[in-house]
């Protein structure tokens, strides 16, 4: 793919600096939260310090650590981080090693919920509502009360030891269908008390956590959600739910929203678009069943849906319409041209991610006049290559695209 060239340095208001909370950016360019699979026993490696400091030094505005469970039982994977003390002083030195490149860090707090996996937790995974999971071949219990207590809490206290390690941010994710969104979506969210039912209902314990967290972290401090427009299936989340949603996040606390979109266990390239590398995922998949069931069943399971340049602009637009807060354009952000048009439509920040993994220098380069745009082709190789070797694109480590 040819890149158009051009010179001098941009002038977009993309490389201008943008506030979120009490922090500014140096420019706002997110890295959004991208799994990097670089988390061997749970714990951060030399190689996700290295691979945050690249992409600071590449010129993103704020980088994104993604992802940290609040607890142990909301991992999908044994080499997926979740948030203990005996973890603060390397996240410490990741935040240091970013911040000497010039860039603010945030860290992505979440909870799996019903697709967390049970080989890992050891024990039942708990949802919204008793749930099968096409995607782990398990079924969840429902949480009571005391889950719900527990895991609010759990938000809390992996947001005050992120404060500790030096993240400028937290990001809490609810959407893509894990637990915040399996709440609020109708299609896992069956109960019939206080947490079921009406939006207002499946909204209480997003809402609570959020709430929660900002007293933990104080008036200031920057708390981005991560939320979905839409969850891309029948029976699932609407933009009209969203944009309500939205309105209830920024009452709680929010200093800033990203509105994605998708669900993990049963439409997960929804969120992405493009390619789907079925046959990746065969060959980097170690457990022989789920290896024979990807060969087997792979294209039926996971639906491919054509890419777009910034597929999510018309729904988010809605989300933005609708509060006060700072919201993100994601989606499909791959040019300078992209980029410009969120900025002009009210956005005020883009975050982006496989450009990043394409070439951790792009904002650079963008900034610099060196290229227009990414030349990322949304092969997605990169998706199915963090679960063996960690986050990278494929692409470029076999030379398959023009420099």
């Amino acid at each position: 793919m040819s890149v158009p060239q051009t010179s001098g340095v941009s002038k977009s208001k993309v490389f201008t600096p943008g506030t979120i909370g009490n922090l500014e950016l140096r420019n706002r360019t997110i890295r959004s939260g991208c799994f990097e699979g670089m988390c061997s026993n749970a714990t951060p490696s030399e190689a996700l310090i290295e691979h945050h400091r690249k992409v600071a030094a590449g010129g993103i505005g704020m980088t994104t650590v993604a992802y940290c469970a609040v607890s142990q039982d909301g991992v999908a994977f044994g080499h997926e981080m979740w948030m203990r003390e005996e973890i603060i002083p390397t996240l410490k030195r990741l935040t240091d090693a970013v911040h000497k490149e010039g860039a603010a860090v945030s860290i992505q707090l979440g909870h799996c919920g019903f697709f967390a996996n049970r080989s890992v937790i050891g024990k039942t995974p708990i949802g919204p509502s008793r749930k099968f999971c096409l995607f782990r071949y398990s079924i969840c219990r429902a949480m009571n009360e005391v889950d719900i207590n527990r895991v609010r809490e759990d938000f809390g206290k992996a947001a005050k030891m992120a404060v500790r390690a030096g993240f400028d941010a937290v990001e809490i994710h609810a959407g893509h269908g894990y637990l915040l969104s399996q709440f609020l979506s109708p299609w896992t969210n069956c109960r019939k008390d206080q947490y079921g039912g009406f939006l207002e209902n499946r909204l209480r314990f997003p809402v609570s956590v959020i709430k929660h967290v900002r007293e933990v972290v104080g008036p200031g401090y920057p708390i981005i959600i991560k939320m979905n427009c839409e969850d891309g299936f029948k029976g699932g989340l609407t933009i009209d739910e969203a944009v309500q949603a939205a309105k209830s996040f920024e009452a709680a606390g929010a200093s800033m929203l990203v509105p994605s979109c998708g669900f993990t266990a049963r439409t997960s390239f929804y969120m992405m678009r493009g390619n789907v590398p079925t046959w990746d995922y065969v060959k980097s998949e170690k457990n022989p069943v789920t290896k024979i069931g990807m060969a087997l069943f792979g294209r039926l399971i996971v639906k491919e849906v054509p890419f777009q340049e910034l597929f999510l602009f018309e729904q988010a637009r809605r989300i933005k319409d609708a509060v006060k807060i700072p919201v993100a354009c994601i989606g499909g952000v791959c040019s300078v041209d992209n980029m410009d048009k969120a900025m002009q439509a009210g956005f005020e920040f883009v975050q982006i991610g496989r450009a990043t993994i394409r070439d951790p220098n792009v904002i650079n380069k963008m900034q610099a006049g060196e290229i227009t745009a990414s030349d990322c082709d949304h092969c997605n190789r990169c998706v199915a290559a963090m679960a063996d070797k960690g986050v990278v694109c494929i692409a470029e480590t076999k030379g398959l695209l023009r420099k």
